[in-house]
């Protein structure tokens, strides 16, 4: 159980790191996330309104 939470915590210090040394690339990375996200509740959403 406790290598579960040390890697929880250098995940999120990794997170850390990488925000405040490359907010760009972070950014970017965020932008990308987000329109995935985006692409797919869109795919959904067209998925359930074909099914009425």
């Amino acid at each position: 159980m406790p290598a579960k939470k040390y890697i929880t915590w250098a995940a999120a210090a990794f997170v850390a790191f990488y925000v405040i040394t490359q907010p760009d690339g972070a950014a970017r990375s965020l932008e990308t996330a987000a329109s995935g996200l985006s692409s797919a509740a869109g795919s959904v959403a067209t998925f359930v309104n074909s099914l009425a």
